[in-house]
């Protein structure tokens, strides 16, 4: 990596320079990445027709994206300030990285939302939907209910960790909270599909976000009745080791990816940004099933009928308009890359 040597004086960093300049390097390639996005979100914003300039590009010349795309990466490198550059895009991906996950919050509820009134279409038929829809709703709360239990012990102690204390009780109550609200009769009114489904989904995502918060807080220290130095409020097994954070890392990448296969199983690029919207669009006359995310045969509009051209299928086209808004599409991609950046360093 260029300027190695002058970058570990600069800092001072020591012993720990080999992993600072390694959360630099992502946040360098994070950067190009970014700013690769961001520059197609500038470029694609109000295109209503896939007939248009603009529209080609988006749907193709790929090698040359490549091109762009890596050379973007390869030239953050050269940045010449780099203190300057780390101080203030560290803000910039941890404004990002928030943004994509209140965004991340808002499809989780639509796909909740989607996988309850599936399983509640059916329920009508069979009383099975309902046990499966009760069973699942056990399962997310066993897990969200055992990973406070576990977040408690192995981060806090008697005395002490009071950071971690109100972070993990305010957290618990919130989910709580949400659980109640979702039940309540005013939403129960305007959303009769709205269940404890949803409040479980989003209740093990809060306590991921909050196992992800506690990793990456730097760990606290006292003295002992030797005087020595000790790490108080962070596992036992995670001391020298590091496998809480990269527990985090390996249950973030997971859920993004999960996030993506999703968009890809349901066309949700569009159902996506009405979601944002607070519309759930769901066909009146829900089909129960479990691969509920498969857009099912049948479904699509009598003037969107499948055509098979060359053994493919089409299910949309963009004969009349564009199928997704190609801007929320680079938006949402902008900032999921900033999200990336903060998890792989732990949120600096």
């Amino acid at each position: 990596i260029p300027f190695y040597k002058e970058m570990c004086k600069g800092i001072q960093a020591g012993e720990m320079c080999e992993k600072l300049v390694g959360y630099s390097a992502v946040y360098k390639v994070c950067f190009g990445m970014a700013c690769f996005f961001f520059l197609f979100f500038l470029f694609t914003i109000k295109i209503n027709s896939s007939k248009s300039c603009r529209a080609y590009i988006h749907n193709g010349f790929w090698l040359i994206k490549l091109i762009l795309l890596a050379a973007m990466c390869s030239g953050a490198f050269f940045i010449p300030d780099q203190d300057t550059f780390l101080n203030a895009w560290r803000y910039v991906g941890a404004t990002g990285g928030f943004l994509f996950i209140a965004i991340q919050l808002i499809l989780l509820v639509e796909f909740a939302h989607k996988w309850n009134k599936n399983w509640t279409a059916g329920a009508n038929h069979k009383q099975m939907w309902n046990g499966l829809l009760a069973l699942v709703t056990l399962i997310l709360y066993s897990v969200a209910v055992a990973a406070l239990v576990l977040m408690a012990l192995f981060y806090t102690r008697s005395e002490g960790c009071m950071y971690n204390k109100v972070l993990i009780g305010v957290n618990g109550g919130l989910c709580l909270f949400v659980s109640l609200v979702a039940i309540s009769p005013c939403v129960q009114n305007r959303q009769p599909h709205s269940g404890l489904l949803q409040s479980g989904v989003i209740s093990c995502y809060v306590m991921y976000l909050t196992f992800s918060a506690l990793s990456s807080k730097p760990p606290e220290t006292i003295l002992d009745e030797n005087n020595q130095n000790i790490t108080i409020c962070v596992p036992e097994f995670s001391q020298g080791l590091h496998r809480d954070e990269n527990l985090v890392t390996g249950l973030g990448t997971t859920i993004l990816f999960g996030c993506i296969l999703y968009s890809c199983l349901t066309s949700t690029t569009r159902a996506s940004s009405e979601a944002l919207k607070g519309i759930y669009a769901t066909p009146e006359t829900e089909v129960a099933r479990c691969c509920f995310c498969c857009v099912p045969e049948g479904d699509a509009d009598a003037e969107e009928r499948i055509e098979k051209r060359g053994g493919q299928t089409v299910i949309y086209d963009e004969k009349k308009g564009t199928v997704y808004s190609y801007a929320f599409f680079h938006f949402v991609f902008f900032l999921a890359s900033l999200y990336v950046m903060m998890t792989v360093t732990h949120w600096f």
